[in-house]
């Protein structure tokens, strides 16, 4: 194979410059094949044989490491691949090429820190076993000593990292002893930084003042990079008394006075910085970053214990309790950093009830965001969308929501803070895994990014060598196949994609908000607290309401561990309802009923509107809470809007052709129809309360609900009486079902019965007599199916009664008549009121080909040509006696919403007339709906649009206060409540805010009035 060829195949980008390198004398008596085969180990074996020859020219005694076998040399190829930098730091230092012959674990350990520790602080000759170091070394002397030592420690580490297996799975570990390497500087430059202080105050007050050093951010959390700024904050104190000139404690001496102390700890904690980023032979190490002290910038550099404790009690913003969450005593005194974390800690935790809390968390997460420079916004691994802040941001903000009482939960390092959020309920298992996941493959790209300089950077390179580098080191370092970086670019929009979306799921989640504000004692639910809270909030037996969330929250469980989590947010969202000792029970009834599900209670916790809908929904409907116990897999529809619409007609119809075809047997098809039924009801009831549906919406929903139960009835009646044949060829006769009345209108509510006609007719050769007793035995099966309860029943649920009063003859006359019967009639003795009620009238189940002649012969006769005054005085008369002899004996007519003062009835009977007066001229008026006839009526001056508002208004009003009665009680009425709390809950069904009872009352009964008003001017001519 060529050179070249061997190049490429080795993942060589700079084919030209890498062979003028392979030439260099340096490489000489080399095998080459041997180096080629270690340099395609390398990410970037470009940088690896440049770094090579540079290193052999300085040093030409690394030629013995290359002649060993394969394994021995694997950390220099790695290495060189994959830090330009700390290759550099092995050509200044040739004293620690050693650290090249050393064979990593596959599988490698973190060092422990207490020895990181004691070795930086041996380099500057300081005793680590010593309560306060001090170093034997001071100046650039001690300076480069540390950084040398740090440096070598460094590389250590970045050749276990680069070398080991699973590179992800270990980036706990290198953060971990990033963030302790780092410590042990820390710890280090203050034992140089005492030495120096000593030459400018008093040794003894010196060695008096204790100083600890806490460590915030990553290096806090220790999942430190390999460069980044090291955020820290000082704190001061002094030994009482200070010692004397001995050495030996004086306990006849003055306490150091505070300011002494303060000057001599800004002293120490100036020269931390000096000797870790002063200009020096060794380059410096990192910036110790000091802003996150209380004040900032403007703030003194140290403080003493007191001080810090006053400030965060009195001026401290909420990002700064949030940076508190990964403060840790990080070096010096790390006693009194204890007693600083024992101090603030309670603060930290109890930070989440304070006022706007939670909004300012998430409104800083948008400022960072927002301040990305637009040429670096899709570059970002950690600042943009999809990033690892978006993760930190996500997991910080549920530890302090749920740390206030949860101490499980208050770990600082990100990865573990995750398993525990996981652990106790407050994430999803998959979504803690996802996470955790994602997260690692960020920090591992951004550690890979920076390891190359040792440069503070966390965009995305640009260059396609760099990226195909970058791809080697992230997804197959340890594997022949070089990924290609379209693979990495891949990889890396799937991580930002699903940490974005579980940030928005998780960050935004409402939950949050509303747990922020409650107190410990109200997140614990002791019986005491929860008792006094219970009571506070409204519920009418808070004994009641506690064996409920007892029975709910017992025992060890991950349900009962989300159920106690959820309990505290939800009993205020129970309480906003009209009855929240029956939303607590509805609650406990749904939960029983899905019992172990995994996806309920999580999907309350992070959906964004699933559990206030639920809450909702539980403590305002009887019918719902009832409905969602047999079918309790629909809450899984309150986190998406789109499972909430409704089903189309044509859907459920093919639904249920198609889970008919599979069944056999009258009963158990006819179930599965009801199921849907009862299923697309509670659909429509629960899109309904979550104001999602208009009435008008609504009535179309249930509408198609019945009919596709009616059409489902005749085909399984079909198939019981005359078989499963395609043909149909026994079938004597074919029926259609006629919705009349609000059915037909397609304006009902719930619980509403079905006014019907049955029509058949005979199909060729059929005898008459078989045909009508065919057809007869027909529709009786259909009213008998349709009767049936659903298994299990539910209370609240009313089957679907089919009512064919409104036949020709009414109750006299036969239930089911043939076509040329209604033709006859129709033009024999059809009376007004029959051509009235046909005004409604559309076809809902059976032949299409007859329901289109059925429709063909009804139309004149309910669209007359002309309306004489005889059969106009008619109509007003009978709607006078139905007036006076319908309504119930004792009932308010200026309550009662279907026949009372301008209330449905007085609208539809004033439309009925306009239409049976002037359809035959006004095309738009030839409809079955109420409203739609009225806007008609409206647009060809027929009614003036301010009256014909007004009777829209009334007659929406009065079908929502009818399905709010039903949907509250479970029971039908056409009364508008006096009861108060009933009134209440009609009044949140029809759009009111809470304690709007009166001003419902008050609106119903003067919109009435007006609506009434117009009805006698417009209809009785009055």
């Amino acid at each position: 194979m060529s050179l070249t060829r061997q190049l490429i195949s080795g993942g060589f980008a700079d084919l030209e410059k890498s062979t003028r390198f392979l030439e260099a004398p340096e490489l000489g008596c080399l095998d080459r094949e041997r180096l080629l085969a270690g340099l395609t180990q390398a990410a970037d074996p470009d940088l690896a044989l440049q770094s090579l020859v540079r290193l052999l020219a300085s040093r030409p005694q690394l030629r013995s490491l290359l002649e060993q076998p394969e394994a021995a040399t694997l950390p220099l190829f790695r290495l060189l691949g994959a830090s330009e930098a700390l290759a550099e730091f092995l050509m200044r230092r040739p004293e620690h090429l050693d650290v090249l012959t050393v064979r990593p674990d596959p599988e490698p350990e973190g060092v422990p820190a207490v020895r990181l520790r004691a070795a930086l602080l041996t380099a500057v000759g300081a005793d680590p076993d010593a309560r306060a170091p001090v170093a034997d070394r001071t100046g650039p002397d001690a300076w480069v000593a540390l950084r040398v030592a740090y440096r070598r420690l460094l590389t250590e580490l970045a050749i276990r990292d680069v070398c080991a297996l699973d590179p992800l799975a270990l980036l706990p570990v290198v953060g971990a002893e990033l963030a302790d390497l780092a410590s042990a500087a820390l710890d280090a430059a203050l034992a140089v930084s005492r030495a120096e202080a000593a030459a400018a105050f008093d040794p003894g007050d010196v060695a008096a003042v204790r100083l600890c050093v806490l460590a915030m951010g990553k290096c806090g959390a220790r999942e430190l990079n390999y460069v980044s700024d090291v955020d820290v904050v000082h704190v001061v104190g002094t030994s009482s008394p200070p010692p004397d000139v001995t050495g030996e404690p004086d306990g006849a001496g003055p306490e150091l006075p505070e300011e002494t102390m303060v000057a001599i700890g800004t002293a120490l904690a100036a020269g931390i910085a000096r000797v870790i980023s002063a200009t020096a032979p060794e380059p410096p190490l990192w910036e110790v970053d000091t802003n996150l002290r209380p004040e900032g910038r403007e703030g003194p550099l140290v403080r003493t214990l007191a001080s810090h404790i006053a400030y965060y009690q009195r001026w401290a913003q909420n990002w700064e309790f949030q940076a508190l969450l990964k403060a840790r005593p990080a070096a010096g005194d790390l006693e009194l950093g204890d007693e600083y974390l024992a101090a603030l800690g309670p603060m930290v935790w109890s930070s989440s009830e304070r006022e706007g809390f939670v909004e300012s968390v998430q409104g800083m997460r948008r400022r960072v965001s927002e301040n990305i420079p637009a040429r670096d916004r899709e570059r970002q691994i950690k600042l943009g969308a999809g990033g690892l802040r978006d993760v930190e941001f996500s997991v910080q903000l549920l530890q302090l929501v749920h740390g206030k009482v949860d101490e499980s939960v208050r770990v600082p390092t990100t990865t573990a803070a995750i398993d525990a959020l996981a652990a106790a309920g407050y994430i999803g298992r998959a979504d803690a895994r996802e996470m955790g996941h994602h997260y690692r493959f960020l920090r591992l790209l951004e550690h890979r990014i920076q390891l190359v300089r040792l440069r503070r950077t966390h965009l995305m390179p640009e260059s396609m060598q760099a990226r195909r580098a970058l791809a080697k080191a992230v997804l197959e370092p340890n594997e022949p196949a070089r990924p290609a970086p379209e693979d990495l670019l891949r990889e890396w929009a799937r991580a930002k994609r699903d940490v974005r979306a579980l940030h928005e799921r998780i960050f935004y989640r409402p939950l949050l908000n509303t747990a922020a504000h409650l107190s410990a004692d109200d997140v614990r639910l002791s019986p005491e607290a929860a008792q006094a809270r219970l009571a506070a909030l409204g519920y009418g037996d808070p004994r009641g309401a506690m064996r409920h969330i007892e029975a709910l929250t017992a025992g060890v469980s991950r349900r009962a561990a989300l159920q106690r989590q959820l309990l505290p947010v939800l009993l205020g969202w129970f309480a906003d309802g009209v009855d929240p000792d029956a939303g607590l029970l509805g609650f406990r009834r749904v939960s029983e009923a899905l019992g172990t599900s995994p996806w309920y209670l999580g999907l309350l916790r992070d959906s964004s509107s699933a559990a206030e809908r639920l809450c909702h929904v539980l403590s305002s409907s009887r019918l719902i809470t009832d409905l969602l116990e047999v079918e309790p897999e629909a809450v899984a529809w309150l986190g998406n809007d789109d499972e909430l619409r409704p089903v189309p007609f044509a859907a459920q119809w093919a639904e249920i052709r198609s889970k008919l075809s599979r069944h056999t047997g009258a009963d158990a098809r006819m179930r599965l129809v009801r199921l849907i039924r009862r299923r697309e009801i509670l659909r429509t009831a629960i899109a309904d309360a979550s104001g999602l549906l208009d009435q008008a919406a609504v009535g179309r929903a249930l509408a198609d609900a019945d009919q596709a139960a009616v059409l489902g009835a005749l085909h399984v009646a079909e198939r019981e009486m005359f078989g499963d044949s395609p043909d149909r060829r026994d079938v004597p006769t074919d029926v259609l079902v006629v919705g009349m009345g609000r059915q037909g209108g397609r304006e009902i509510g719930y619980g509403s019965d079905m006014d019907v006609l049955y029509v058949h007719d005979p199909r060729p050769g059929a005898e008459p007599a078989e045909a009508r007793r065919a057809a007869e035995a027909l529709v009786a099966r259909i009213s008998t199916l349709l009767q049936q309860r659903c298994t299990p029943p539910v209370l609240a649920e009313r089957p679907l009664t089919l009512d064919a009063a409104l036949r020709p003859e009414g109750r006299q006359g036969p239930i089911v008549r043939t076509l040329s019967s209604y033709r006859e009639y129709y033009q024999r003795w059809a009376d007004t009121w029959e051509a009235q009620a046909l005004l409604r009238a559309r076809p809902l189940a059976g032949d299409d080909a007859l329901a289109g002649r059925f429709i063909e012969l009804i139309d004149p006769v309910r669209y007359p040509e002309r309306l004489d005054p005889a059969a106009v005085r008619e109509v007003r008369r009978i709607k006078a006696r139905v007036e006076a002899e319908r309504l119930p004996r004792g009932a308010d007519p200026s309550r009662h919403v279907k026949l009372g003062r301008g209330g449905l009835s007085d609208v539809e009977w004033l439309v009925q007339l306009l239409q049976l007066q002037h359809a035959s001229t006004v095309a738009g008026l030839r409809t079955t709906s109420t409203l739609a006839a009225l806007h008609a009526a409206a647009e060809a001056g027929l009614v003036p649009g301010q009256d014909a508002a007004v009777l829209e208004a009334s007659w929406l009003l009065a079908s929502r206060v009818r399905c709010g009665t039903i949907v509250w009680t479970g029971r039908s009425s056409d009364v508008l409540p006096s009861d108060r709390r009933a009134l209440e809950a009609v009044a949140r069904w029809c759009g009111y805010p809470a304690g709007s009872a009166a001003r419902l009352e008050e609106d119903y009964l003067r919109l009435t009035r007006r609506a009434r008003a117009i009805f006698e001017r417009r209809f009785y001519g009055t």
